[in-house]
């Protein structure tokens, strides 16, 4: 078959190095804790974007993803320190549920709070040297000294691995509530719930896309070394100019730093 010069013109130059020389390779991102509504919009941020090379997701069992770039690495049984090396460069780790009826977040893994130390040694291991971590809480339940800075041993074991970017978001989320089994206990239940009220409103949920909007900035000008970033503060990125709020929190002209280190924290 006869193949005209125009076509093969437009396949040599697409074969020929761009002339600043070849694209730099871009990072590789795997994700932990890929569901809910908060998982959803990180993988479609981050995804979407032009940033990672490719993206990778931790799942219990295979399943389609349906998102160019995006694969399923499936780990097999609940130690984590088992699980073979991935090679990545940054990791996103989220630990909301499952929603029961997406059967595809079923087969998605997610962490739990107490095994985010083991998970950190295994990312680690993999060659990950930025690690985002979403660590939830009770709205209006975390002390103002611990919101600045490691709230648990865990965290300070993770903060001391050798990572070269390690930042904690600390997003507040509403306490679930237990179903009521009589009368008297959602009494008790509708009177407790006006103490509702008494949370102020930088400690009230935020949307989850706003979260994932604030995470992407922060991977995007997060500079070298541990940050906290409490969720008054991931609540200022959302009200305002996001890309503009977050570039200030690591920005040198602001004097001292908003984000506070093992060294400043407490």
């Amino acid at each position: 078959m006869h193949t005209s010069p125009q076509v093969l013109n437009v396949l040599r130059g697409a074969q020929r190095p761009p002339p600043g020389g070849p694209l730099p390779l871009r990072p590789s991102l795997l994700i932990a804790g890929a569901t809910g509504i908060l998982g959803n919009e990180v993988v479609r941020i981050l995804a979407g974007s032009t940033r990672f090379g490719a993206v990778h997701v931790l799942a219990r069992e295979p399943v389609r993803t349906g998102i160019a770039r995006v694969s399923l690495a499936v780990c097999t049984g609940d130690v984590v320190s088992d699980w073979p090396s991935l090679p990545a460069d940054v990791a996103v780790v989220m630990f909301e549920p499952p929603r029961l009826f997406y059967q595809r977040e079923r087969a998605l893994w997610v962490p739990r709070v107490d095994q985010v130390a083991a998970l950190a040694h295994w990312l680690h291991g993999c060659g990950v040297h930025t690690l985002v971590v979403v660590m939830p809480h009770a709205q209006g339940a975390l002390p103002p000294a611990l919101a600045h800075g490691l709230a648990s041993l865990s965290e300070q074991v993770v903060s001391s691995l050798g990572f070269a970017r390690v930042v904690w978001l600390r997003s507040a989320e509403k306490r679930p509530k237990p179903p009521a089994a009589s009368l008297l206990h959602r009494a008790r239940d509708l009177v407790l719930s006006t103490l509702a009220y008494m949370v102020p409103a930088s400690e009230q949920p935020l949307r989850a896309a706003q979260v994932a909007q604030v995470l992407a900035r922060v991977l995007q000008h997060a500079p070298p070394g541990v940050h906290v970033v409490p969720h008054a503060r991931i609540r200022q990125a959302c009200t305002g100019n996001t890309d503009a709020t977050v570039r200030s929190w690591f920005g040198a002209s602001a004097g001292e730093s908003p984000v506070d280190t093992p060294e400043n924290g407490a």
